[in-house]
């Protein structure tokens, strides 16, 4: 799963983050394989979403946060 396509709540630890130029950016922000991460807020029309990465919270477009995989926690 990726991380656009989260629930609202919805905690997950990330596996893979992919596309070169994106990826290194990511990376810079903590958006890293291992590091949990929760949906926090989405925009009215769904887009950009907030999640919280490690003890941060970060705004994603939805078509960025489709390149970062990750495992839903149970």
């Amino acid at each position: 799963m990726n991380l656009s396509q989260i629930k609202f709540g919805q905690q997950g630890t990330i596996t893979q983050v992919s596309g070169d130029l994106l990826a290194l950016k990511l990376f810079e922000m903590g958006v890293l394989p291992g590091e949990q991460v929760e949906l926090e807020n989405i925009a009215p029309f769904g887009d950009p979403i907030a999640v919280r990465v490690g003890e941060y919270k970060l705004c994603l477009r939805l078509e960025d946060a489709a390149h970062i995989e990750i495992e839903v926690n149970k």
